[in-house]
Order: structure tokens, then C-alpha cells, then sequence
């Protein structure tokens, strides 16, 4: 697979003194422990935002020789694009920094904090990012939800599989962000995604873990 050579300039460092799209809680706590003594006092920063939630889509179906195959974006993450090479204990492999393959994803927007409103996510991004159109009876919860980072925010991941027809797949409409144009969408066997993984060509960890699931619910293609 390869990744649209996309390249990020730092135009001006507009780092936000008050809210934004983000939103910095620091506090100031103690822990209690259990013979009854306390800690001292200690600060601790949490990352918060008005849609905290995502939902994370494992679109598959099984192709003509019986592999089952995931449709995979690519994408542009700046925060992995402006971490230092000299940082990172191993030599980074090819692709440059911040051009990955994922799952698609989206944000849950308030008013879809609901289990219905899960699956109006996941139809939406669906549209959004793979072009695909189908109805809300197609979607199913793939395991339970996870903290991806617990440490910095209480995001959670909602994984939800759907069973696709790839000729029914149209243009992708996208949110208008200007790190969606030029993306591209693969549909890859899950063993290969899974061999990706293992030699760190694939970075992304919602997507191994879905992946992961959807093999052990149903397998990595049809009966011979």
C-alpha cells in the first residue's frame, strides 16, 4: 500500500493561551491509600473536549478467493508528524512520520451520546469516509469500548463492524477538512493488515485491535 505523499508546513505557532478545540483541567489532588494515609498534594493536567467520544469502523467483506477484507484511510496525524525523530528510541521506518493507514473514525457528537446515537455516528462516518450508505440494522458492536489514552483524556472508542458491498462504494463526501483531501481508501486482507502490524508498517493500535476482534468473531475469510 502506498500513502499519498502528504506534507505538513508550520506556517505560524498559534499555540491557544484559552480554550479551544481542546481544553486543558489541571487539578490538584491527594490519594487517599488504603491504611488510611494520604499523599501529598500533586497536580495533574487532563485533555478534555465537547465531542470526547469516537467511534472506530471495521467495514469488511470477503472477496473472490475467500480473504476477508477491511477498507482502511489514509491520513495526516500532525501531532505523530512533529515528534522528533531523535526522540524515538528505534530508527523510524518508511512512511515519513504522520501518514498512516486507519480504520475510519469519527468524533460522537453531544447530542449522540445514546446507544442509537453511537450508530448514527458510525452510518455518518461511514458515508463520510468510505462512501458507503447502509442502514442502521447493519451495524454491529464489535466488543466493548476501550480508553485509548487514559493517562491525558477519557476518550473512549466505540468499535462497530458492518458487512459492506464493495460496488456499492461511492466518492467519499469527507467533512471538508483539509486533511482528508487526496486520502486514500484501500480494502486490505485482515492477515495482511495483522503482518503489518507485527513489522511496524502499520502503527495504528484501534486498528490492530479491531482487526483482532473482527478476525476472532468471524474469521479471516470464508469456509474452503
Amino acid at each position: 500500500m502506498q500513502l499519498p505523499r502528504i506534507e505538513l508546513e508550520i506556517v505560524e505557532d498559534l499555540s491557544p493561551t484559552g480554550a479551544g478545540f481542546l481544553r486543558l483541567i489541571r487539578r490538584r489532588y491527594r490519594a487517599r491509600y488504603p491504611d488510611g494515609t494520604w499523599s501529598a498534594p500533586f497536580v495533574y493536567d487532563i485533555v478534555d473536549r465537547a465531542a470526547l467520544d469516537a467511534v472506530v469502523l471495521v467495514a469488511h467483506y470477503v472477496d473472490r478467493d475467500g480473504a476477508r477484507r477491511v477498507f482502511l484511510r489514509s491520513c495526516v496525524r500532525p501531532p505523530v508528524a512533529a515528534r522528533e525523530p531523535g526522540r524515538s528510541p528505534h530508527p523510524e521506518r518508511d512512511p515519513p512520520l504522520g501518514l498512516m493507514w486507519e480504520l475510519p473514525a469519527g468524533l460522537v457528537e453531544p447530542s449522540e451520546q445514546s446507544p442509537e446515537g453511537l450508530v448514527h455516528a458510525a452510518r455518518r462516518e461511514l458515508h463520510e469516509e468510505l462512501g458507503f450508505e447502509v442502514g442502521a440494522g447493519a451495524f454491529s458492536e464489535l466488543g466493548a469500548s476501550v480508553f485509548p489514552v487514559p493517562a491525558m483524556i477519557a476518550e473512549r472508542l466505540y468499535f462497530f463492524e458492518v458487512t459492506v458491498e464493495p460496488s456499492q462504494r461511492a466518492e467519499p463526501v469527507l467533512d471538508g477538512s483539509a486533511l482528508e483531501r487526496f486520502g486514500e481508501v484501500v480494502a486490505v486482507p485482515v492477515t495482511e493488515v495483522l503482518e503489518q502490524c507485527r513489522t511496524g508498517t502499520l502503527v495504528d493500535s484501534k486498528t490492530e485491535l479491531a482487526v483482532r476482534r473482527l478476525i476472532e468473531r468471524h474469521g479471516t475469510g470464508s469456509a474452503p
